[in-house]
């Protein structure tokens, strides 16, 4: 579960791998030559090449993307503090943001250090050779070029604004990515109590706003929390928003065997939430991803995706994406799961549906779990296909 928190802010950070211009050449280019549907099937039923797919967020997010690209191109923060603004307090929407911008930060300075000892040890052998053989120099170039990515925009943000709401959201979050990075490191620990200081910060800039809030539940699990401060912390959230898919997915892996829990906390955290869950909503969908969280890894149980337990998170789910608004910042993250669950139980005419709606962009649980979340996708795309067609399925024409 704590992959989907982690793919939120990082699948959003590789950069453009196709954008919709490209997309249409290579459609075109592939009708040309009529080969299409015979390097990937799937074409024929309007779905993306698998090697166009996107894998940068779950679902289109075009003013992220565009002020991402700004920002990072031009190392300013203000195109990214601007978007913050406008999204204003659609929280669900501002905490995906606020996840993605902060691991874009933390992908770029990964970047940035890797480059400097790449060229740190390079370089070191190519001075001493130049000094040998030219002498010194205190020649200063002022040719310019693009800024170096090593995101200074968001120390420059948090130093130059120490009142936006939105830098200090972003820079907890940088930190919580920076510590997760390296779990063993010493440091581990100081980082994340320095990140919670920052949510607590920003917690006070703006008062109403759960997002720093989310940033605490992620930092609760890693740090430990006792069970009476965590449900302090989450009487907290669920005052702010208590209807936030985001905040549950956020809080869902305290609960589980893998955090502070067990299997049995976190199958009742999501149904007390999907039990007590509003009309427009998605909390009826967390069951589903609780039984994500506890898949065996070796399924020796025949009939597993059958069964009545799988079935009604399954259903559940399915009511919840079909409900709320088709433009919810977490609809897609559910249909993706729904996906993968559909295929394993079979029910391929409604996981042709699930595909219809988020095909494109890939970048969610379960997919990142496989380790190349593109082929993933179009794996169980694949198997929903020839599902269906062997059912009875209306083919694709040829």
């Amino acid at each position: 579960m704590e992959a989907l928190l982690l793919l939120i802010a990082l699948t959003a950070i590789i950069g453009v791998l196709a954008v919709p211009a490209m997309r249409r050449r290579q459609l075109r280019r592939d009708a040309a030559h009529g080969t299409a549907q015979l390097s990937d099937p799937s074409s024929g039923y309007g779905f993306v090449p698998a090697d166009q797919l996107d894998v940068r967020l779950p679902g289109p997010d075009r003013e992220l993307v565009e002020a991402l690209e700004e920002t990072q191109r031009t190392q300013e923060w203000e195109p990214v503090a601007r978007l913050l603004a406008f999204t204003g307090d659609e929280y669900e929407l501002r905490w995906q943001r606020v996840q993605s911008l902060a691991g874009a930060a933390a992908m770029e300075l990964a970047r940035a250090r890797e480059a400097d000892e790449v060229a740190g040890t390079a370089g070191k052998a190519g001075k001493e050779g130049a000094a040998a053989a030219d002498g010194p120099s205190d020649a200063v170039s002022f040719a310019k070029g693009p800024r170096r990515q090593d995101a200074r925009w968001l120390r420059e943000w948090r130093s130059q604004r120490p009142g936006d709401a939105g830098g200090a959201q972003v820079y907890a979050q940088f930190l919580v990515w920076q510590a997760l990075a390296d779990p063993a490191s010493s440091d581990f620990r100081i980082i994340l109590e320095e990140a919670r200081n920052v949510a607590q910060d920003a917690a006070k800039l703006a008062a109403e706003d759960p997002t720093p809030y989310l940033v605490e539940l992620m930092i609760a699990r890693h740090l430990s929390y006792r069970e009476a401060d965590f449900e302090s912390l989450w009487s907290t959230v669920r005052r702010l928003a208590p209807h936030h898919m985001g905040a549950h997915l956020a809080a869902l892996p305290y609960w589980s065997e893998k955090g502070s829990g067990s299997k049995e906390k976190a199958d009742a955290f999501a149904r007390a939430a999907a039990g007590k869950a509003a009309e427009g909503t998605l909390l009826a969908a967390l069951p589903l991803f609780a039984a994500y969280t506890h898949l065996p890894e070796v399924n020796l149980v025949r009939g597993l995706y059958q069964s009545a337990e799988i079935r009604d998170a399954i259903e559940a789910a399915e009511f919840a994406v079909d409900q709320v608004d088709e433009d919810h910042p977490v609809r897609p993250h559910v249909l993706h799961l729904l996906i993968w669950f559909l295929v394993r139980a079979e029910r391929y005419g409604e996981a042709m549906e699930a595909l219809a709606v988020v095909d494109g962009h890939v970048g969610a649980v379960p997919w990142v779990d496989e380790g190349d979340p593109g082929q993933a996708y179009a794996a169980y795309r694949a198997l929903a296909i020839a599902g269906w067609e062997s059912t009875g399925g209306a083919k694709a024409p040829r």
